[in-house]
């Protein structure tokens, strides 16, 4: 039986497109680099904000100015995070049921854990009670970390929990718990990426409605 729900943030819980490509540009034009479109920003995101920085930039971390650019994209972004970021649609209305179930739930993300406390507070208020992100004391997706973290705060096993997420990135964390995955189609990757990312196509939603009804079933087969 599943009863708990750990959850990715950002395209699969919230839309931060805008707000992410904002701050990018943000800090790529204080350099003299050229813009990224927000299909650019897309799909360099899932790795951190430190790699988003990296595959933005000209030549990477081997740019001498990487470390202004990524300083400059953080305190631009800790400020206007939440400009015109906001829940997918359904998103909170599935979170109130899955609360009204008794599930748990909890999110990872590889955002700053600062941001993922807020975000969480701001967008979800109690509904979510375990948020954790990247810190220095603990490893950032793909590693297991972050995941184990919530399970331990919200006293979960594993075994009894499943991982949503929207990139090859959740996949990889999922497999690294170890956890059965179920990947969305409303975020960042499309489906074709996740399958190729190795994601189960019998686990995979195509819209927050579904899910609930796929995890009913999954405990079921149980």
């Amino acid at each position: 039986m599943i009863d708990t729900i750990i959850f990715d943030l950002d395209g699969t819980l919230l839309n931060t497109l805008e707000d992410l490509t904002f701050s990018v540009n943000h800090a790529l034009l204080h350099c003299n680099f050229p813009p990224r479109t927000l299909e650019e920003v897309k799909d360099r995101v899932g790795n951190g904000v430190s790699k988003l920085i990296e595959r933005c930039i000209p030549d990477g971390k081997d740019n001498p100015l990487f470390e202004e650019t990524f300083n400059i994209f953080k305190e631009h972004y800790e400020v206007h995070c939440k400009d015109m970021t906001k829940p997918y649609d359904g998103i909170l209305p599935l979170l109130d049921e899955l609360c009204v179930k008794g599930y748990k739930l909890g999110i990872v993300s590889n955002k700053f854990d600062k941001a993922v406390k807020e975000l969480n507070t701001l967008y979800f208020g109690d509904r979510i009670l375990s948020a954790v992100g990247e810190s220095d004391k603990i490893r950032k997706k793909p590693a297991p970390d972050t995941a184990y973290q919530v399970l331990e705060e919200l006293s979960s096993s594993k075994d009894r929990s499943i991982y949503v997420g929207d990139s090859g990135v959740d996949v990889a964390t999922a497999a690294n718990v170890p956890m059965r995955c179920i990947s969305v189609t409303w975020g960042f990757r499309t489906k074709e990426q996740l399958l190729e990312a190795g994601a189960d196509p019998a686990l995979m939603i195509t819209s927050p409605q579904e899910l609930l009804p796929l995890i009913q079933s999954l405990s079921q087969e149980e």
